[in-house]
This record gives C-alpha cells, structure tokens and sequence, in this order.
C-alpha cells in the first residue's frame, strides 16, 4: 500500500472471486504432508496457513484439496488459486510456486468465515489425487491478555504499576509471560498468575504489552493497553476520554476511575457544570463508589442528548471530597431531527480515535501512521507520521465541526499540523539565500540502485523559478510554507532535531535512490544533516556524488496531502459558513490558501524544464513553460545550514501520476474566494490545473473505465529518450508506473479510490459535465467488479493489472484508448479504502441521484459496521508475506561504513533489521522472527491506521449528511 513517496507490499492478498479449477491428474511417486495451523479469532472468524511439503517425485504444480467442517467458508486467500464447492476446497499452485522438488514446501494460506460454533480443522489432504501421509500439526500459539492496569488508568509519579495477565497454550504450556512497556522489556514470569510490579514509573503516558511463549517457543502478544503517569502527587478521578460527542437522542459514555487507592470507599459525584446546554445530561453514572479494592476498575458515566433541533456543549465533572476533579466536554451531534444512524455511528467512531487508550495521538498530539509499532510501508515503523496523516486529521475535524457547530478542533488540528509537519523559519534557516534564476544543481535517478551515489552534473541546464518571487513578495519571506512528508514522532531512531538527538517529533527521510528502492531497501536519514550520525559526511554521500559536502536542511513535500488538506479546509469553509460560522475558520482557511500558493511547485518538472523533454540538452524552461499543470509525486527544497554559506535549492518532480490529483482543490484555489491564494498567478494557474487534470483523467481512462499510471517529463528520471510509440500528454510520455517498480505504483487499487473521490466531490460541488462522465464509467466498472455478502462480508478490487496505452492526447479529439484495458489480479476487504470507495459512490449518487451507487456505498458502509469494530476502531486481518524481506540485505556501496544513532553498523553487510536492531524489542517481533526463521507462517496483524479510521469516520458522516 503506497504511503509517501514509495510503494510497498499490498495489506492484504485475496484469492478474489473464485473461479473452479479443474484437479491435476496423480502422477507416479506423489507423496506428501501438509502442515495446517488454524487460529479462530472469534465472532464468525478464522484464519488458517498451511505448509505443502513434496515427499515424492518433483512436482511442476500441485492442486491441493480437502473438507473444511462444519459450516467454514473460504473468505479470501493468497499464494494460491483457492475455489470452494460445499464443503470442498481446491488449491492451485500459482506460476512462482508450483515446482517443488523432493522435500521442498510452500506456504499458503487464507482467511474463513462460520456461523455458530467453530468446528476445528479439516482431517485429510490431497495433493494431486493422492492422499498425503499426514503432517506435523505446527505448534499452536499460546493466549494471552494483559487484565492489569485497564486502559486509560492514571498513576501518580513516582508510580508502582502492578502488571498482571492470563495465559494458556492449548496444545502444550505456557513456559513465561514477558510484560513490556512499548519495545522495552520490563519483567517476566515464568508460573501463573503472572504477574510483574513495576515501580518507580515517572510522569508519562506508557503503553504496555503481555507477551507469551509456549513450551516450543511459539509467541503470542496481547493488545497494548495505555496508561498515563502524572507528575503530582495530588488524589485525582481519572476519566477518559475528556472529550466526548454524543449524537442527537443517543448516548456516550466515559470511564472513570482514581489515580491511587484510597484508605476508605470514596463516592464519586458527576454534575454538569453550571452554563452547559440544555440538551446534555447525565443518563446513569451520577454517583459512582470507589473501595480499596476496585479503585482502578473503571466505572462508566453514561451522557444523553435530547432529541431536539442544535448542537450545544457542556461540560460535566466527576468530583469527590478531597481528591482533584476529572472534567469530560461533551458536544451534542445533530442529525438534522432524522435520527440518522450513520452520524451515531461517525460519533462512535470518532469518539474511539480521541480516547487516549486507544494511542491513536503521541503526547504533543501528533496523529501516528498506526496505532501498532511494528508496521512496515512506505512509513517504516508505525509510530512515525505522515503529511497524508495529518490532512486526515483536518479533513476528520472540518467533519465533526459540521455534525457539532463546534470549529476550535478544526483550527487546533491545523496549528498542530503547522508547529510540527510544517517547518519553522529555524528549520529552513537560509532561504534567503535561495537564487530563482539557479534553482538546483541536476542529478539524475537511475533505476537501479546500485548507481548511487549519483553525481551532481553542473553542465545541465536548469529552467527559472517563476513563482519564487511573487510568493515572497505575497508573503513577506522566503520560507515555503508546505508539510515535509514524514516525521520520526517518538525519535526512535534518535536523530532528534538537527542531531540534538533527543526532540521529538524529529524530521527524517527515507527514500532517495530511484524507482526500484522499495521501503526493505531504505536507509533513514535525518532531514537536518549535520554530520553527527551516519558516515564522515552525514548520509548525504550515500545518496548524490560531489567533492565536497556541507551541513544541510532538506524536506519533500507530497502534494496529495497538502492539497488534501486544502480540500478539508473547502469543506470546513462551507459548512461552517452554512452554520453562520464561517469567521470562526476564516483565519485557518485562509492559511490553506497559502498552502496552496507554494504547492504549486508541484506542478513544475523537477528541474524547470520545458514539457516534452527527452534528453539533458532539452531546453530550460523560461517561465510557465516548465509547468505541466499537474500535481507531481513531489516538491522538495533545502540549503546550508551555516548562513555564512550562503546557497539554498529548490525543485519539482517531472513524475506525474493520476492518484495525486485532486480536482476539487484545484477548483476552490481558484473559485472559492476566501481560499484563492495571494500570489499573482495562481488563480489562473489553478483555474489552468483544473482543466488539465480533467484531461489527465480522461486521457488514462481504459476501456473498462479504470484509470492508468501516469506520465514523465523525464523518462526513467535522467531525461532519457522514451521507447519509440510511447503515447504523449501535452509533451510528457505515458508511463503505467510512475515514479515507483517495487512493486508497480499503479497495481493498488485505493489510488483508484483516493482519487476518483476527490474527482466525484468537485462534479458534486460543481456539477462538471467531464467530471460526471469519467465517474459514470469507472463507477460502473467498479460497482461490477465488487461484491458485497447476505452477511455483510464484502470483496472489492486490489492488484490491478494493465495492458496497452493510451492514445496520444489530443484535446480538441480525445481517442478512446481501445487498446488500454485493466484487470484485476485479486481482491481485499481493507476497510479503509473501503470508506474512500464508498465515498466515491455517494457524492456521485447525490449529485446523478443513482440509487444503485448510492445502495453500494450503503452496503459497504454497513458491512464495515457490523463485521470490522473493534475496541479501537475498524481492521480486518492482515497476513503480511512481504515481511520476509525485513532481513534482505540493503545496498551500501563498497567501503562506505557509518553508523545510526543508537550504535548500528551501516556498510556493506547491512540489512533492513540490521540498522533498525530496536526493532527486534518490539513485543510482536518474535511473530516476525519465526516466520524469517521458517518456523512459523506469515504473521497477521489487525492494523489501525489513521487514515484509514478516518476515511471509514468521514464516510459514515458524509453518507448522514447527504441522505438524511
């Protein structure tokens, strides 16, 4: 799933829908075992991995068969080509894992459904007819759950935190219990009850984990639970969340408990606060006992709405005689009198990601990638951030100022998103320096790898900057006023802020070395190099070639994100304007003009080139000549740190792809009066993007209605000569995967949804004729390419496959591109680009007024509600097989050695976990190490992004809003 500036192994590998498979005839000497380890989860669901073992002859393929029992039902599946019959179920070798010799295996695997009572594993196996001489039942994993402290708990520093958790191994014994705080090993016990006091615990939030290990060495984490030290030693009722919102005739409820145990019963008392609305009350929970015994057991206090027209906020306080007062805000939702399901839901939802057990916010209120720590994708560690995180948390916060009336959160969310994603003057020091006419030195990427560093070549022409004055001149400096794409928010790696080491959250970077460097092939920098980590020049002579280096600042910018959160702040704008609100946002909106001023740098080719370049001696661009009106994969700038240097650079991206682009944004920064930016040209300039990037669309549309890759103004990133009959857009040539190979950037379905949202938002706040026509048919290609359950369960695309090209652009007569068509390699459940999908669905049906998108949206919607909640959100199972690569080697170049921050050799040798040794601290890690070590299957995770929580949380609100 792409992030940042890469693409990584997809979350999920799904059969797709199943097909039936004709059975290999036996063949002389077939023999065989199959090893199946089986994991119910619970509630209707279960997963199985199985290990196919040759004992005979070689095989060139092998179909595997067998009876699931009971009422189990194949949902999705992967390595394999899987078809169920009744009860019977086939497995096909795919083309990469069909030849095994003598005592070679192959693992395989999917994920199941039932109904009632889980009735176990399948008893008999066939490969190729003949029935396998058994198998070894691979060892299964232990259980194990932390039932000490309970989440959102608060200590008083200097704390003892008595930690306690059950365990049992149903096929053997529990051998110890490890109990951690985050990735650092606190105790362990090896005989029940287990138990650990953790003492002397300082002022902080911590999250802790039980780990458990069986008699063969078989691993099992339990969900983390958070807690929160304080630094006083004053008696307080702790309640979480602090902040609620109860819909309109419904209820929510928050926890409350005492921060230490007290010497007698203390009754708790909960009142609103004098001045709160009307419509807020307290339901049940009003008069709460605590004893010495279960004063850290949470308790509930349950709060009501009316049923009546408004939105209102009051707080209320839960107090007790001689202990500090615990104060929850709740706000009141409106549905508009409908009762509407759907906004309840947006407040559950909601109210799931803003409790702080649930550690979906770092303590400076930063949004993580993941809630989970060890999670690798174009982020490579869960508690780093994106940019795209945070334009998900203004785009979440303009949604819940439209179903509260309440817009301080929407104008917090920004000024977060600026202190800590957008870098101060101290952090870009010597923009001032920064010469428009020489905007960057060339450098060419290069497709593999191993030809980095990549030399700086001064011979190369360079275009002018055309929008660097007239934006210092809108805005009075020489800062650029975009989000670097990727913060380090814990400092794990312990870079700190330009090497201090220690502050967080930290800038970083990862990728810089071409197309084929996936997220396993990567080696963190420090966005602020001052040469105190890595090798004798920082990390910067890993990745360009030059005589000399010097201490420097450098950010990347994703364009997606900025013009997302351009986007939330359109909506914010408008609503709140519809409240009679719109000067409460006014200052953050016209913030998000600014933002869009600078990201027009994204629509220039990386060195200010003229379109339609093909080799280094191309013509440099004089002006607006350079820019392809697109959204590019990137804008980045940088400079000296030592203002006596004196040098400062900036660049574009000549990389164009369609998932980037965002219509609707283009038509606000242009339309929108109070969101059109200062800069001299950019209304013209947006107002020009928004017609391109409808032509873009149009012109990557296929047959079937899936839209391609992209296009480059620098074929294979060196300006190189395409291939003979490479199609052209405006000059650029076509390219079905641009800026990322590994694996393809335009396989994923979800920038399908991404950005056809954004395409089916503009057509519904502007009725664009082009854009209904490019929704009408990719709609329906994707509503024939879905399928949703009786029971709720639902498959829509994953990996697309694309053949052909487009035509050559022709504005004045677009062709119709019958030789480029998609397919669909496999199918997901993944809730988040579920949500995205299913707003696609609905702004269309709202605006065409399709009743058939619009009870699509409503399927997927309703499956995701009944099926996918957790206690922290929405997930669904994921096996990751791309985690085998967490120790492939890394290119370092010969004789290059250097060193991360916390001691870790970088040379030759190195591997992904070898820079990253604190990896193999983090409590789920031993699920990793068994599967490198091949004992053990592919490890599952059920994951909590938050852009996907926040897309399935808009999705519910928006479906509310546009049909009441």
């Amino acid at each position: 799933m792409k992030r940042r500036g890469v693409w990584v192994a997809l979350t999920s590998l799904a059969a797709g829908l199943f097909t039936v498979l004709a059975s290999v005839p036996a063949s002389a000497a077939v023999a065989c075992t199959v090893d199946y380890v089986d994991n119910n989860w619970g509630g209707g669901g279960f997963g199985a991995s199985l290990k196919v073992t040759n004992k005979g002859d070689a095989w060139t393929n092998w179909t595997l068969t067998f009876t699931l029992p009971g009422n189990e039902k194949v949902a999705q599946g992967w390595s394999a080509d899987w078809t169920q019959s009744g009860q019977n179920v086939t497995a096909k070798s795919l083309s990469w894992n069909g030849a095994l010799s003598n005592g070679q295996s192959t693992d395989i695997g999917f994920n199941g459904s039932y109904t009632g009572t889980y009735a176990g594993k399948p008893t008999s196996f066939t490969v190729n007819g003949v029935t396998c001489n058994g198998g070894t039942p691979v060892n299964q994993a232990p259980t194990v759950s932390l039932t000490s402290p309970t989440a959102g708990q608060t200590f008083t520093a200097p704390a003892t935190v008595n930690l306690a958790a059950t365990a049992a191994d149903s096929d053997g014994t529990v051998s110890k219990v490890d109990f951690y705080n985050g990735t650092t090993l606190l105790g362990t016990d090896t005989t029940a009850p287990y138990t650990y006091s953790w003492t002397g615990v300082a002022a902080g939030s911590y999250s802790l984990t039980a780990k458990a290990t069986d008699n063969l060495g078989a691993t099992t984490t339990s969900s983390p639970v958070g807690i929160t030290v304080s630094g006083t030693t004053a008696s307080t009722i702790v309640v979480s969340p602090t902040t609620l919102v109860v819909p309109r005739g419904g209820t929510a409820t928050y926890a409350v408990s005492l921060s230490k145990a007290p010497t007698a019963n203390v009754t708790v008392a909960t009142t609103k606060a004098t001045g709160g609305s009307a419509d807020l009350s307290v339901q049940s929970g009003a008069s709460l006992t605590f004893t010495p015994s279960n004063w850290n057991t949470a308790q509930n206090v349950t709060i009501a709405a009316a049923n009546t027209t408004g939105t209102g906020t009051a707080t209320f306080n839960s107090a007790a005689s001689g202990w500090t007062t615990g104060s929850v805000t709740a706000t009141k939702a409106d549905d508009g009198g409908t009762g509407n399901e759907y906004i309840t839901r947006f407040t559950t939802l909601y109210n799931k990601l803003h409790d702080p057990a649930n550690g979906y916010f770092s303590p400076q209120g930063v949004p993580y990638h993941s809630v989970e720590t060890l999670m690798v994708e174009a982020p490579d560690q869960g508690h780093e951030t994106t940019s795209e995180a945070f334009s998900y948390m203004l785009w979440l916060e303009a949604v819940y100022g439209q179903v509260t009336g309440t817009w301080t959160r929407f104008n917090d969310a920004w000024a977060t998103m600026e202190k800590y994603i957008i870098p101060a003057t101290a952090d870009q020091p010597t923009n001032s320096f920064y010469n428009a006419s020489k905007p960057a030195t060339y450098a060419g990427e290069w497709d593999d790898i191993k030809q980095y560093p990549s030399k700086l070549d001064g011979n190369v022409s360079v275009g002018v900057d055309p929008i660097a004055g007239e934006l210092k001149t809108a805005y009075g400096n020489s800062d650029v006023y975009g989000m670097h794409w990727l913060l380090d928010v814990d400092n794990t790696y312990g870079f700190g802020r330009c090497g201090d080491g220690t502050t967080k959250p930290a800038y970083i970077n990862t990728y810089q070395r071409g197309p084929e460097e996936s997220v396993f092939e990567t080696v963190p920098q420090p966005s602020c190099d001052t040469f105190k980590f890595g090798g004798p020049n920082g990390y910067l002579d890993l990745f360009t070639g030059d005589s000399s280096y010097a201490k420097q600042w450098k950010y990347t910018n994703a364009p997606d994100a900025d013009a997302r959160a351009v986007q939330a702040a359109y909506w914010a704008y408008t609503w709140a304007t519809a409240q009679g609100k719109g000067s409460q946002v006014s200052a953050t909106v016209a913030k998000a003009a600014k933002m869009g001023d600078y990201l027009r740098y994204a629509m220039y080719d990386k060195y200010f080139k003229k379109e339609g370049c093909t080799s280094t001696s191309c013509a440099a661009g004089t002006g607006k000549d350079s820019s392809a009106y697109l959204l590019s994969w990137y804008y980045a700038w940088g400079g000296a740190s030592d203002s006596s240097a004196g040098w400062a650079w900036r660049i574009g991206s000549s990389h164009n792809h369609s998932g980037y682009q965002n219509p609707l944004a283009a038509w606000a920064l242009s339309n929108v009066d109070a969101l059109k930016p200062k800069g001299t040209t950019a209304v013209a300039d947006w107002s020009t993007s928004l017609t391109r990037q409808l032509e873009f669309y149009r012109w990557l549309q296929s047959t079937e209605g899936a839209i391609a890759g992209g296009a480059t103004n620098s074929w294979q990133g060196h300006y190189a000569a395409p291939p003979a009959g490479t199609p052209t857009f405006y000059g650029m040539a076509y390219d079905w995967q641009p800026v990322y190979h590994d694996p393809p950037s335009n396989q994923w379905f979800g920038f399908q949804a991404w950005s056809m949202e954004r395409v089916a938002e503009y057509y519904y706040a502007s009725g664009n004729a082009t854009a209904k026509a490019l929704l009408d048919k990719w709609v329906a290609w994707a509503s024939a390419n879905t399928r949703v359950n009786a029971d709720g369960t639902f498959q829509i695309p994953s990996t697309l496959r694309w053949t052909g090209q487009p035509d050559t652009w022709n504005a004045s007569s677009p062709g119709s591109n019958a030789s480029l068509h998609v397919s669909i390699a496999d199918y997901t459940n993944d809730v988040g680009v579920a949500g995205s999908y299913a707003k696609v669905l609905m702004y269309y049906a709202a605006k065409a007024n399709n009743t058939a998108a619009k009870n699509l949206a409503k399927s997927l919607l309703d499956g995701i509600w009944k099926n996918n909640q957790d206690a922290k959100g929405v997930s669904v199972p994921e096996t990751k097989a791309d985690y085998n690569r967490l120790d492939d080697p890394i290119y370092i170049p010969a004789g290059w050695s250097g060193k991360m921050p916390n001691g870790d050799p970088i040379n030759s040798s190195s591997t992904f976990i070898s820079i990253r040794s604190w990896y193999k601290n983090d409590p789920d890690w031993p699920k990793v190490q068994n599967y490198l070590n091949g004992t053990a299957p592919a490890p599952t995770f059920n994951y909590h992004r938050f852009w996907a929580q926040a897309d399935v949380a808009i999705a519910l609100a928006e479906y509310g809003r546009l049909f009441p």
